[in-house]
Parts: C-alpha cells; sequence; structure tokens
C-alpha cells in the first residue's frame, strides 16, 4: 500500500517517495544495450532504438524528467499552464509525478504515485483542501498504460526488457503489451520512414470522470520535434487525447525541458 503523510505536502510526498525508492533501486553497474539484444524486436522499433541513440549505450536504469504544459479540463477552457517533473525506475517498475499550476492565482498541485503494482492520484487545492483522491485497480491498470508510455517515449533502451511481449503489424507500426504483476496492458506503436515514433495509442486507460468515476476510452499521445540530450533523440513536443466518442479532446500539451538518465538522486 502506498503510505502517505496527509499533512504533508505534495512535493514532500513526492520527495519522500522519491527517497525510499532510491534506498530500494540503487542504480546497478552499466549495462551497455547491444543490436544482439535487440535483435528479437521488430523492425520498426529496432530502427527506432537505432535512430535515438539507445543501441550501445547504457540503458536506462532510471529518468529525471521535467515538462512545461498547457491542461485543459474540457474542451474550449483556455489552458492551465504548469510544470511537471518526475522520476521512473525500470528494476521494479515505479513512477512519481508531481504537477504544480495555477488558475485564477489559485495553486494545484496534482500528485501521481506508482510503487509496487499500485497507482495513487491526488489533486490538492493550495495544498490545503483534497479535490481528487483516487485509488484502486482501474486507476493502477490506467497508470500502468502511462508508465509503458513514457517507456515508450523516454526510455526506449528499456524495450528490451522481457516484461515486453510484441507483434510486429506492419513496417511502420507494431502492438507491444506489457505485464507488471496481473497488470497486462497493451498499445500500438506508430512510426514514420525516418524511425520516429510518432503516436501511441491505446484501449486500456480509463478517464477520470467529473463524479469521480472513471471510464475506458481510447488514448493517444502524438509526439513530434526530437531534439538531442546527451547524445539520445528525444520527442520535446506531446499530447495528450481522449478519442471520444463526440470527438477528439487534447487535455495537455507537454514541453520537454529537460532529461537525465540514471541518476543518483
Amino acid at each position: 500500500m502506498i503510505a502517505l503523510t496527509s499533512c504533508s505536502s505534495s512535493t514532500k510526498n513526492l520527495q519522500l517517495k522519491k527517497t525510499e525508492e532510491f534506498a530500494t533501486q540503487p542504480l546497478q553497474p552499466e549495462n551497455v544495450l547491444s543490436e544482439h539484444e535487440a535483435a528479437h524486436l521488430p523492425d520498426c522499433v529496432k530502427k527506432y532504438l537505432t535512430y535515438t541513440g539507445a543501441i550501445n549505450k547504457s540503458k536506462p536504469q532510471n529518468v529525471f524528467i521535467e515538462f512545461d504544459a498547457e491542461m485543459y479540463r474540457k474542451p474550449g477552457d483556455k489552458p492551465m499552464k504548469s510544470h511537471s517533473i518526475q522520476y521512473n525506475f525500470y528494476g521494479q517498475y515505479s513512477r512519481l509525478f508531481l504537477m504544480k499550476a495555477s488558475k485564477m492565482g489559485i495553486p494545484f498541485r496534482a500528485l501521481h504515485l506508482y510503487i509496487n503494482e499500485e497507482a495513487l492520484f491526488q489533486v490538492k487545492v493550495a495544498e490545503m483542501i483534497k479535490v481528487v483522491d483516487v485509488k484502486g485497480e482501474e486507476l493502477t491498470t490506467a497508470e500502468t498504460v502511462t508508465l509503458l508510455n513514457d517507456m515508450c517515449i523516454f526510455a526506449p533502451g528499456c524495450l528490451v526488457d522481457k516484461r515486453l511481449a510484441w507483434s510486429e503489424i506492419d513496417s511502420l507500426s507494431t502492438k507491444v503489451t506489457f505485464t507488471n504483476g496481473k497488470y497486462i496492458v497493451s498499445a500500438i506503436l506508430y512510426f514514420n520512414e525516418s524511425g520516429e515514433l510518432i503516436n501511441f495509442m491505446s484501449d486500456d486507460r480509463s478517464a477520470l470522470q467529473d463524479d469521480g468515476t472513471v471510464k475506458k476510452f481510447r488514448w493517444t499521445t502524438p509526439v513530434s520535434n526530437y531534439k538531442e540530450f546527451n547524445g539520445r533523440k528525444i520527442p520535446t513536443v506531446g499530447r495528450t487525447i481522449w478519442n471520444y466518442p463526440e470527438g477528439d479532446f487534447t487535455y495537455g500539451v507537454f514541453k520537454l525541458k529537460s532529461i537525465k538518465y540514471n541518476v543518483s538522486n
């Protein structure tokens, strides 16, 4: 069970969990990804690993990511500007994500934690009023999709992990199935001729409704504008989209600020 100190701020809770994860999953000796190790992957994924520079580089054991984003609560809303940081760990899969934003001068904090095959999502207003507090199997399934999404986009060196199964569709797309304990999710990855991953689509992620319930809808995250970070090419612009029956709703536009691999704290 993910235990939080209720009187602590979202930032303090993130720092606490980060410290615990680094203690539980300290850096191991470097393990370089070889072409031979990736030989079983679909051709489009192997091309992607080569394009991004993952081959012959150290496999990610963890990653720190920083974003600026514009978030939308519903279609037609004005965007809420935000800043987020996150830590992902790839031994025992975990994801720690904190978004800070404000609207009409009121600060919001959104905390996502995925640890030991369990997810939690909280939103606080002014670090005092908890307006969202969700956990359970449906949320954990959704956050398992998010973890897979992060891996495909930001840590392609981890795509040789044996917890992933592949089924090639054609020369520019493939299905990937991710198993983490009892949670099994899948997605379809789309690439262009250059070897860039350009979209991720999954039907296994649920959207939080205004009444607090969750419902499954198709979720897509097109990405673009690849740039080099310490020899690795990473997309720097991404959109999170719910493909609702009445039309697509882009609820987030993310811009990558920084990314670091295999950090020690």
